[in-house]
């Protein structure tokens, strides 16, 4: 685990409203290859807001995001959306997932956005990483179909669709229960494990926290521990 992925170097962000309030304080850290990493802390503490400065939505900030060895500072916007459909994969706490659409559908919308392959290649990539997933059976079932844990598990096959550097999590098993909840931390440990893939996963478990390979905890807008 060499190769850096990520870099958070002294990231300060306030927000003005209506006074000035810092939420990030002075952030730094990295993020390798084929590393499994959980954010926690309080509600409050400023978990999701790095996640957002971190995964170039939120541009509003002191100090320096480097992805892929590359700064994003004074990106264009189309850059960074480039950045995101290219080397970022989310996963959230609600799927997102577009019900009319099948499974294949769904999981195949950022691979035909990015443009890179044929219709064909994304959707034999979709199935691909629902095959990964153990869901290829779904595939063509409407996504509203499908148990709240296997639409989750949908979702982390569209976040790697493009093969993403990163796959970046703001509570992925926050609404799951404790069985499902076990099945998405193994699916991602085995990312890690068997195909390199690095994951930044904010969570308020702390169960799943302490099984991943480090923890980074925040307090009042710091890292306190990396």
């Amino acid at each position: 685990m060499h190769d850096k992925i990520l870099e958070a170097i002294a990231i300060s962000k306030y927000f003005q409203d209506p006074v000035s309030v810092q939420v990030l304080k002075d952030v730094s850290f990295d993020l390798y290859k084929g590393e499994f990493v959980s954010v926690i802390g309080k509600s409050g503490c400023g978990k999701s807001t790095l996640l957002y400065v971190l995964s170039t939505m939120d541009t509003d900030f002191t100090g320096d995001l480097l992805i892929d060895g590359v700064s994003t500072k004074g990106f264009s916007e189309a850059n960074l959306a480039k950045i995101r459909n290219e080397k970022i994969g989310f996963v959230f706490q609600f799927h997102y997932l577009l019900n009319e659409f099948s499974v294949l559908d769904n999981v195949m919308l950022p691979g035909l956005k990015l443009g890179k392959f044929s219709n064909a290649e994304v959707k034999e990539r979709a199935y691909e990483k629902l095959k990964i997933l153990g869901i290829e059976k779904e595939a063509l079932k409407k996504a509203n179909q499908l148990s709240g844990g296997q639409k989750q598990r949908v979702a982390i096959a569209r976040a790697l669709i493009n093969d993403p550097l990163i796959i970046m999590g703001d509570e992925p098993t926050g609404n799951l229960d404790k069985k499902n909840s076990e099945i998405v931390f193994e699916i991602f440990e085995n990312l890690a494990k068997d195909h390199k893939q690095s994951l930044l996963i904010v969570t308020h478990d702390n169960d799943f926290a302490e099984r991943t390979h480090r923890i980074i905890e925040m307090e009042d807008g710091r890292v306190i521990k990396s």
